[in-house]
């Protein structure tokens, strides 16, 4: 009998598809059940739904998603694991019937506690749950992963086109982030720096008419992770600035290490990780040490490659052979 393993998320940025890729590579039979796929059964539904929200403050789309999880789960049978991603967005009353479908109930948590609460769901609830985040590994007791290179190593280098460049949320990331452009202007470096998110136009005006984060490119949509990878290999470092509350990795220190790129950092936390010692990432906490800053001409090892790669992450969250 073969193994199956299912996988939980809203994969906002489309990474969570890759696990099931690589389960399925393995020989392993998985499937993924997208939160967001959950589509209203008619433009009546839709309405209702809309009428709830703004005249009782209810919203019976988000019951409706969790009750599309089990029908899911009903339809594709009894799986010897189910991983759940970001488990703060499913009730409670629901992780405890989904869990009644598997062998083992693992959760992995993509952002820390302070800003995804889960104490909720810490006690009794999930046979394992993995996090990236150090300090919250420190303190709930949970297992210790990263996040992963999701994609193929590409075979050659592409064409340089600028120094630095940075895509991230719009968040309160903006300030430092045009203070770190300043900077590296005087220098005469080139960059490209993109905040995405739905307040692009409002920050849009906020330039035009106030200079605020005159460096920036802000827009609505996101880029596509083809177009992201593209973007960074076309690029000499990628920069990588840590969000409030949390000290785990996030996947662009993985996209760097894939496409052999350098990275500049603030995230303190990298220091205590073997991928330090390549010489390929730079801490910095002043934006005056950044001259003083030399890489590697060296590229990672293929043991860190192969390390942090999607196919191994998959053998340790699963326990496979």
């Amino acid at each position: 009998m073969s193994h199956k393993i299912a996988v939980i998320s809203f994969d906002h940025w489309n990474y969570d598809a890759h696990i099931v890729t690589a389960l399925q590579k393995k020989g392993i039979e998985s499937f993924h059940i997208k939160i967001g796929n959950f589509k209203y059964k008619s433009s009546w539904e839709r309405i209702q739904n809309t009428f709830s929200k703004v005249f009782l403050g209810k919203n019976p789309k988000l019951k409706k998603r969790q009750e599309y999880i089990l029908q899911q789960l009903k339809e594709n049978g009894f799986q010897n694991q189910i991983l759940v991603i970001n488990p703060e967005l499913i009730d409670l009353e629901y992780h405890l019937e989904i869990k009644k479908h598997t062998e083992k109930y693992i959760a992995y948590l993509y952002d820390s506690v302070s800003r995804c609460p889960v104490k909720n769901l810490l006690d009794g609830v999930f046979d394992e749950i993995f996090s990236f985040d150090k300090v919250d590994v420190a303190t709930y007791g949970f297992s210790e992963t990263t996040n992963y290179i999701y994609f193929d190593i590409p075979e050659k280098s592409a064409v340089q086109k600028q120094n630095f460049i940075y895509i991230g949320s719009i968040d309160n990331r903006l300030k430092f982030l045009n203070d770190f452009a300043e900077h590296i202007k005087k220098h005469q470096q080139s960059f490209l720096f993109y905040a995405i998110g739905k307040k692009a136009f409002i920050n849009k005006l906020k330039q035009l008419f106030l200079g605020k984060n005159k460096n920036i490119i802000f827009q609505k949509k996101r880029f596509s992770q083809q177009e992201t990878l593209k973007m960074y290999a076309e690029s000499e470092t990628i920069v990588d600035l840590v969000r409030d509350n949390q000290a785990g990795l996030s996947f662009r220190i993985f996209e760097a290490i894939g496409l052999q790129k350098n990275v500049i950092t603030n995230n303190k936390t990298i220091i205590s990780y073997d991928i330090y010692d390549s010489g390929k990432i730079i801490y910095f906490d002043d934006l005056h040490k950044i001259n003083e800053a030399t890489f590697s001409n060296s590229n990672y090892s293929n043991e860190l490659i192969d390390k942090y790669h999607i196919l191994n992450w998959v053998k340790k969250i699963f326990s496979l052979q």
